[in-house]
């Protein structure tokens, strides 16, 4: 968190936390000081820098939407966001993805996918051609 707040710097929330939380964990905007264009209610991306009070789009480094029909995701860089996009992922299973990720040191193939609760043979054939690492 950056820019017009009381405590800038990094902010740990839980998952699912909204950009009104971190604001909030920041101690609030700075007396005088306007949000600027961000979107309160939007849920945050784990390693996004939020930006309060600039002119610009009021975050850095956000990941681009994906197009689902022609994304090919990599397993070791996707935010959660980006693995909802795939076939039968929902925000549950994107979760688990990312922790399977985090404990494992990454995936080193993507047979890998088949070892997160919740990926069975049907859902990994869907999605192998989705993914590389």
């Amino acid at each position: 968190m950056t820019g017009k707040v009381r405590h800038p710097g990094v902010i740990m929330l839980p998952g699912g936390s909204r950009v009104t939380d971190a604001v909030q964990a920041a101690g609030g905007v700075r007396k005088g000081a306007a949000l600027g264009p961000l979107n309160l209610a939007r849920k945050i991306i784990d390693g996004e820098q939020i930006v309060v009070g600039s002119p610009g789009p009021g975050v850095v480094a956000a990941p681009a939407p994906v197009d689902p029909a022609t994304a090919v995701i990599d397993l070791n860089t996707a935010t959660p966001e980006q693995l909802e996009q795939l076939p039968g992922v929902g925000e549950v299973l994107a979760r688990r993805i990312v922790e399977y990720r985090d404990k494992n040191g990454g995936f080193r193939n993507v047979e890998q996918l088949r070892e997160v609760s919740g990926i069975g043979d049907r859902k990994y054939a869907e999605m192998r051609e989705k993914v590389r690492v």
